[in-house]
Formats: C-alpha cells, sequence, structure tokens
C-alpha cells in the first residue's frame, strides 16, 4: 500500500508529540501532528490514516488523575470514529500518559477488548515520588503488532502514576488472554517480581505495557520515542568504547525504533 499516515494527537499539556511524530517519519510513516479541537471541530479525520498515537505529556496537567480528563473528552466527542477506525484495522498506540489516556478510556486494559468502559488503571507509584529513570523491559507476546521480533528493550520511565492496577478477575483474564505485552524486567530478561528499582512504579505483575486481544491497540509505560538512536543511552560511550576494542561497528539506532517500525511494516509488507 501507500505511505501509511499517523496521526499524532497533540494539545493541552501533551509534550511528546513532535518526538513520537519525528519517530513515525524516520521508521517510514507520514506522521502529522493533529490538536484534539481539529478532530472534534471536524478539520481533521481519523478516517484519513492507518496510524493513531496518543503520545507521553501532562494532557490537562493531571489535574484529576493522569490521562482522565482527555480520555473523557475523546470519548465524548470521538468515540464513534475511534470505534471505526479500530473495526477497519487501524493500529493505536499510547504512551505514558497516553497509555493512562487509552486505559481510562477503555481501549485497552479488559480481557474483552475496546469496550469502552474502565476495567485498571495507572495510578500513584508505590515510592510516592515521580520516577525518571531507565527499565529493562521483556515482550512476551508476539501477538502484538507493535513488538513482533523484539527479545528486550531498554527504555526511560517518567511519570509520577504509573503503576498499572485492576482487581483480580481482570488482571487474570489480561494474562489468560495473552495482552500482557512487556514486563519490567532486570538485565538478563528475567521479570523484576516487584523489586524496585527494576519495576520503577510497583505495577502488578510487573506490567509496563499490555495491548486488546486483536494486538492493534497497544499501551505503555515507558518511553520508545526517547531512545531513537544509540546515543540516547544513557552509557553510550561506554558500550561504543567496547564495540570498537572488539571491531564491531557501533549500532544507529535505540531500541524504542523497532516498536515504531513493526507499526509501519504492519501496514507496508
Amino acid at each position: 500500500m501507500a505511505t501509511p499516515r499517523a496521526l499524532v494527537l497533540t494539545g493541552y499539556g501533551i509534550n511528546c508529540d513532535w518526538e513520537t511524530a519525528f519517530a513515525f517519519e524516520k521508521a517510514g510513516a507520514e506522521a502529522r501532528r493533529v490538536h484534539v479541537n481539529d478532530l472534534i471541530d471536524g478539520h481533521d479525520s481519523l478516517d484519513r490514516y492507518q496510524i493513531l498515537s496518543f503520545p507521553g505529556g501532562f494532557s490537562y496537567g493531571d489535574d484529576i488523575s493522569s490521562g482522565k480528563v482527555l480520555a473523557n473528552r475523546v470519548k465524548t466527542h470521538l468515540a464513534e470514529g475511534i470505534r471505526r477506525f479500530i473495526d477497519k484495522g487501524g493500529l493505536v498506540i499510547g504512551i505514558c500518559n497516553g497509555f493512562q489516556v487509552v486505559v481510562k478510556y477503555g481501549l485497552l486494559g479488559s480481557p474483552e477488548g475496546p469496550i469502552e468502559e474502565q476495567k485498571s488503571t495507572l495510578t500513584n507509584n508505590d515510592s510516592s515520588r515521580y520516577e525518571d529513570r531507565w527499565v529493562h523491559l521483556r515482550p512476551e507476546n508476539g501477538r502484538c503488532v507493535f513488538t513482533r521480533g523484539i527479545d528486550r528493550l531498554y527504555l526511560p520511565v517518567a511519570h509520577g502514576e504509573g503503576k498499572f492496577f485492576t482487581d483480580p478477575k481482570t488482571l487474570e483474564g489480561l494474562e489468560k488472554a495473552g495482552c500482557v505485552v512487556l514486563r519490567y524486567a532486570d538485565e538478563e530478561g528475567q521479570p523484576a517480581g516487584g523489586r524496585f528499582p527494576l519495576n520503577p512504579n510497583g505495577s502488578q505483575n510487573d506490567i509496563a505495557g499490555i495491548c486488546d486481544p486483536s494486538g492493534r491497540v497497544f499501551g505503555l509505560m515507558p518511553h520508545p520515542e526517547r531512545h531513537l538512536h544509540f546515543t540516547q543511552h544513557p552509557l553510550w560511550p561506554r558500550i561504543a568504547d567496547a564495540y570498537r576494542r572488539e571491531a564491531r561497528p557501533l549500532p544507529e539506532e535505540g531500541d524504542g525504533m523497532a516498536i515504531f517500525r513493526n507499526a509501519v511494516t504492519y501496514f507496508t509488507d
């Protein structure tokens, strides 16, 4: 098909839209930042896109709870268009605050799939602090479009309300349905087992990212758009020295690029 088009939502405190749009462009998509009001007022339409991204940031200042106000605004005005977008095969990704939005909207967090009813949440970190650090991640679900072929990830987190939490029945359902996509892990790829700071927020079952049963709607707390190039790795000079000693070429891309590239190749392969 033609170059896939990615809509990157922006407005009212969202602050990772430029980086996310850049990531999709770098992966081969045509990306456009669109203000939520332009969608609501009909100046643009989801029907023109194949990928929808809810980026990170602090939408509406996290004044009630992170992502809740934007989730309600989008659900109130755009539910029909989003439902149609998903039904026709579109991809949706929510990153950090965007993950909070899609969970509190109800697009994620239920083993039944997008039901527009909130069954899970992202709540205050167990540390009661804003956590800004790098974490190891273990991908577990080959069904998810965005994580196909990825064995490990090393990405930064930056959030105060990143703890995934739901009731026991829903949690069991998500696990059985294969909706858990990413878990916080140690350097060897083993689950963090709730240990801080490997699990930076206390998420149940070390959950860092989930998808819907189709694998096309995906959300994660870490920021893939902040690790697009090798030199964004916090230890890149040390790693570069090791590569030079072994006469190996330096990698160019950071771990996060694979997520965006998977989204684009889903439509182009």
